[in-house]
């Protein structure tokens, strides 16, 4: 059985699930709504980042009894360009911070693109993209990078970077599962 669990706290990553599900016929559910995770022979995990971390993908994973009869696949969802190999390092760094290592080895691991709309962040979130907004424009010129100059100019605004399409390469993935 293959499910698709997501964590999403202002809809992109939501958004990517319900696509997800849409293409492939897996059910999708809430990180917070899961009964069983044990149950799943492949697991679809997409998590949004939010300052590093992959939103409720330590406390997901952290309930899985056998990693060794699961097939995992990890998408995260977040604002830094996916196609710049430091932003992937980085969030890989991350991810293995979040998980055991069984776990993470056995991972199959994609990045998305989301969205902002910097009118709908909750106070948390909105202060820590003031003060990172702050810093960022203190920087020197030849300090920032193209992800620190886009995140400049899209500062306060609303912004999708959402592409179904990067959805393909994990659909390939779960066809490939022989898991079930």
């Amino acid at each position: 059985m293959k499910i698709i669990i997501y964590a999403s706290e202002y809809g992109s990553t939501k958004q990517y699930a319900m696509e997800l599900s849409e293409k492939t016929g897996i059910r999708a559910v809430d990180y917070q709504k899961l009964d069983d995770i044990n149950s799943y022979n492949t697991i679809i995990y997409l998590g949004g980042l939010y300052a590093g971390g992959i939103l409720g993908m330590k406390k997901t994973f952290s309930k899985i009894s056998d990693v060794s009869a699961k097939r995992i696949i990890i998408a995260t969802v977040g604002l830094a360009d996916v196609s710049d190999k430091n932003n992937t390092h980085t969030i890989r760094k991350n991810i293995k911070g979040q998980l055991s290592d069984d776990v993470y080895n056995q991972a199959h691991i994609y990045f998305l693109r989301g969205a902002i709309d910097y009118s709908r962040l909750g106070l948390k979130h909105k202060t820590m993209m003031a003060l990172l907004y702050r810093k960022a424009k203190r920087l020197n010129e030849n300090q920032k990078t193209a992800e620190v100059k886009a995140m400049i100019e899209t500062y306060g605004k609303k912004v999708s970077f959402i592409d179904f399409n990067s959805l393909n390469p994990i659909i390939d993935e779960i066809k490939g599962c022989s898991y079930d």
